[in-house]
């Protein structure tokens, strides 16, 4: 991975996920940059983490449609030239369009052992299930909710008395490393995606990576 490789990140929220990128590449453990940080909520905390410069928001009710907002976005995005665009936190489901505009380029962390708990309150659902072990997954974007390749995931253990938030506390405490080792991995030009298959060094990846306890991405 070389400074050369460009991140365009969407959020909708707080953006803690961008600031674990920021800090990372502070730290020089991920060498790249953030081009830009694109929103669909104009008061999105996340917006604030960059400078003026790197910031586009607009908010969806304002176009005549889905697919007018998701061109504006684009051609914000494009803009940019990323090589990679990171969904984190970003709360709409992207269109088929959009996905197809940026195939292979586009990546979500989500806060679950997808397939399971796709969409929202992964947490309580988990709880709810009685799982012994819950976690995070880095997945390729497709138009689908939550249904692309997964690449790599991290595994918390659910204990007695876990709430949706003390659990969802622990979740996100592995949700940064993972989304960093992944996008070190992604960068690297390791992984390819095609007919969503994916391949890492050449080999077909056949169940998700897992984060170890040095933060490092091993297979199953």
């Amino acid at each position: 991975m070389t400074a050369s490789t460009r991140i365009a990140v969407l959020a909708s929220g707080r953006g803690s996920n961008l600031q674990a990128i920021l800090d990372a590449i502070a730290q020089g453990e991920l060498q790249a940059e953030v081009v830009g940080v694109f929103s669909d909520r104009r008061d999105a905390q996340a917006l604030q983490r960059v400078p003026a410069a790197q910031r586009w928001a607009a908010a969806p009710r304002d176009f005549a449609d889905r697919a007018a907002y998701e061109a504006a976005l684009g051609d914000a995005i494009a803009a940019s030239a990323p090589d990679w665009i990171v969904c984190a936190g970003y709360m709409r489901i992207l269109g088929e369009a959009f996905v197809a505009r940026f195939d292979g380029k586009l990546v979500n962390i989500h806060p679950s052992l997808l397939p399971l708990y796709k969409g929202l309150h992964t947490h309580a659902r988990a709880l709810e299930a009685g799982d012994a072990q819950h976690g995070a997954s880095v997945h390729f974007v497709v138009p689908e909710l939550d249904a692309g390749s997964v690449l790599a995931q991290a595994r918390v253990d659910v204990l007695p008395g876990d709430s949706p938030e003390t659990l969802a506390a622990r979740v996100l405490a592995v949700e940064h490393p993972l989304l960093i080792a992944s996008l070190q991995l992604l960068a690297s030009g390791r992984v390819t995606e095609q007919n969503a298959q994916l391949q890492l060094d050449g080999h077909p990846l056949f169940s998700p990576l897992v984060l170890d306890s040095a933060r490092m991405l091993q297979p199953a």
